[in-house]
């Protein structure tokens, strides 16, 4: 089946024998892939609005999946079934991601695997999941229509993270790929360019951001 690379990627880190809850499906075609190319057995798909429920219905029926991928409208982790152990969100504004998690946190107990790609606020999801007890145990970058796109994996456990980790990606820092030095280039520019817009009164903003462009350009080595 055709799917974007940056759903396939995510499709591809989700664990087989999960029972995974994608929320904010769009046309379920995450869903769909799942359970028709990667072999999970069952999985949920949920969305707040009629419309794109109504096309993953089609797009179940046209795949033959009925008895594999079960649609849900509700907001957020209010679709959760019992047995769901992964949650896939993707294409969603990182503050509504952590307002999804904050507001849910009853199910997180059962949830061991969370595979995020928040459009943007990146370093505010990381935050978030660490303080909701989860640590960073992947980092990949997708290049979809020249838009470069996090995708973080999360799973169950505590761990520490300093300032700089969390902004660079306690894994991305680490990898030397050109995909990597070209989204760490374009960052050191969008830094640069709010450095110049700071209101000289926001002195902590000003001191963080250029400690950002400083972690920046050591990991770039300029």
């Amino acid at each position: 089946m055709k799917i974007n690379n940056r759903l396939k990627v995510i499709g591809d880190l989700v664990p087989l024998s999960s029972y995974p809850l994608d929320i904010g499906c769009d046309h379920a075609l995450l869903s769909i892939y799942l359970v028709k190319e990667k072999g999970i057995k069952k999985a949920v798909a949920s969305d707040n609005k009629s419309g794109p429920l109504e096309k993953a219905s089609s797009n179940v029926n046209f795949y033959n999946v009925q008895d594999k991928v079960k649609l849900i409208k509700a907001e957020g982790l209010d679709s959760y079934c019992d047995g769901i152990n992964t949650i896939t969100i993707s294409g969603m504004g990182g503050l509504s991601i952590n307002k999804i998690l904050e507001n849910n946190k009853k199910y997180l107990r059962k949830i061991n695997t969370i595979i995020l790609s928040p459009n943007n606020y990146s370093i505010a999801v990381k935050r978030k999941l660490v303080k909701l007890g989860y640590h960073i145990s992947n980092e990949i970058l997708v290049k979809e229509k020249n838009i470069i796109y996090n995708i973080f994996v999360f799973e169950k456990g505590k761990r520490y993270y300093s300032r700089r980790k969390l902004f660079l990606g306690p894994i991305l820092m680490n990898k030397k790929d050109s995909l990597t030095f070209e989204y760490y280039n374009i960052l050191l520019k969008e830094k640069e360019h709010l450095l110049r817009l700071l209101p000289k009164h926001l002195n902590y903003k000003i001191r963080i951001t250029k400690k950002e462009i400083k972690d920046l350009k050591i990991v770039l080595n300029k």
